[in-house]
């Protein structure tokens, strides 16, 4: 079988030297492909998270379209794809912004996991079931204008609105299960934000 030029070089690229580099997918981990999305042995599926905050501190908070169900923007890794790579091609689809829009402030140095409930978890026969996601998450600074943020701008928009919330907000109103991972994230990322300050 032989690799692709994106799959020898994927591998992510440190955000800023305090963080950690991300890992290679083909180096570490066993990957079964299904389309476009891959499940590692262990049934998660490697996802980014994304959480974007203005001068002002706040981060950005946006609702699934046609629910009532908010979150971070967030999607999954392709077998080709670096978490990095993942990172922009996300922003892209679901915000509508470019790297110029933004600045990468940091990620999280591990994968972050959850656990689907069980009423969620899709058993398969032909490959491995996924019970969850792994996360990389980022941390990134909102440099354009607000009118940049279009959640309409891809062909299959993810969300139908957004706004600003207090950095914490989400760990409070995100589904159950997501929670543990938003605390932990949002507490690693937090020293890049609030640097010589209190969180609020």
């Amino acid at each position: 079988e032989h690799l692709t030029f994106n799959q020898v070089v994927a591998g992510s690229i440190p955000a800023r030297p305090t963080t950690q580099a991300g890992e290679s997918c083909a180096s570490r981990y066993r990957h079964r492909s299904q389309g476009h999305a891959m499940i590692d042995e262990d049934g998660f599926r490697p996802n980014v998270g994304i959480i974007i905050h203005n001068d002002a501190g706040r981060v950005l908070w946006a609702r699934r379209i046609g629910q009532d169900g908010w979150q971070f923007p967030q999607g999954g890794i392709r077998a080709y794809e670096s978490p990095v790579e993942a990172l922009y091609r996300e922003l892209d689809e679901e915000l509508g912004l470019s790297p110029d829009h933004v600045e990468l402030i940091g990620q999280t140095r591990d994968w972050l996991r959850y656990r689907l409930p069980r009423r969620y978890v899709r058993r398969r026969t032909s490959s491995t079931t996924c019970v969850g996601q792994k996360q990389r998450w980022f941390l990134l600074r909102l440099l354009g204008d607000e009118e940049d943020v279009q959640v309409d701008a891809g062909d299959r928009p993810e969300f139908d609105h957004w706004k600003w919330v207090n950095y914490w907000h989400p760990t409070r109103e995100v589904v159950f299960f997501k929670r543990d991972v938003y605390r932990r994230a949002l507490k690693e990322l937090a020293p890049l934000l609030y640097r010589g300050h209190t969180c609020g």
